[in-house]
């Protein structure tokens, strides 16, 4: 079944982040802030940063970026007793992509990429090639996303943003909790007492990192237009917002702002 989906609208182990912007400890985390389950695993040899969301009122959940160690992913999955309503990549370099077919085929579940890296996802034995890894196994993707679509699960959406830049349909989320959703569709979580209400969070990709953005050497990359969606599209959200980035720490909209020097 396909998640709700309405139009409205480098590298390492997870860091802890101050309301400073600074890191402060180097760990993997489970964050259950409010009724979201968010757990991220870096996956794969480049050690690309898989996030896990579920609630824990309804056990939907999505998965992001499911770039290899499918077996991790799955063990998370049922520790939590997670349905999972989606499969979602951010862009569709091998080290994102790698896990898609696999985890697909253990959970039913759809996988979603924005249609502009289609063909990138489609060449994937030339990525492997170029990488010195076996190709691994392909699914056939149907459904896609598109600025400003958002995807539900349970009490909370994450928001595309198309970012095109490090490739052509790179796109960073924004998680969000207590989002209205469409008329006679019903959700528990948005029952949960306002005093749990969520801070929202962005998962980048590969194109916003702690004090750096992503490579635009590879086909399909443009330096002018990654700076271009970092400015028009993320730096315009709040300055507290927590960013997950594809791989290494985690850092926030402000600090970035302040500190990026590709940004200043």
């Amino acid at each position: 079944m396909l998640p709700r989906v309405s139009s409205e609208g480098p590298h390492g182990r997870s860091r802890r982040v101050s309301s400073g912007g600074r890191a402060v400890c180097c760990y993997n985390f489970l964050s259950m802030t409010s009724n979201l389950i968010h757990e991220v695993i870096p996956v794969g040899p480049i050690q690309c940063n898989c996030s896990i969301l579920g609630d824990k009122l309804t056990r939907e959940a999505i998965v992001v970026d499911p770039g290899d160690d499918v077996d991790r992913i799955l063990e998370i999955l049922r520790r939590h007793n997670l349905k999972v309503r989606a499969i979602v990549s951010t862009h569709a370099h091998i080290d994102h992509v790698g896990g898609l077919a696999v985890l697909h085929k253990a959970t039913g579940a759809p996988v979603l990429i924005h249609k502009d890296d289609l063909d990138l996802y489609r060449n994937l034995h030339i990525q492997a090639e170029w990488m010195g890894v076996p190709t691994p196994p392909l699914t056939d993707i149907k459904d896609f996303v598109k600025e400003a679509d958002a995807l539900r699960w349970g009490g909370f959406a994450a928001r595309v943003l198309h970012t095109p830049g490090h490739t052509p349909g790179s796109i960073s989320l924004v998680v969000e909790e207590g989002v209205a959703l469409p008329a006679g569709v019903s959700g528990k979580a948005l029952e949960s007492p306002k005093s749990s209400i969520l801070q929202p969070r962005l998962l980048a990709g590969d194109t916003l990192f702690r004090g750096s953005i992503g490579r635009t050497d590879l086909w399909g990359g443009s330096y002018p237009q990654i700076l271009g969606s970092i400015r028009e599209k993320l730096l315009v959200l709040p300055d507290e917002i927590v960013v997950y980035s594809g791989h290494g720490g985690l850092t926030t909209i402000g600090f970035e702002r302040e500190n990026n020097p590709f940004l200043i």
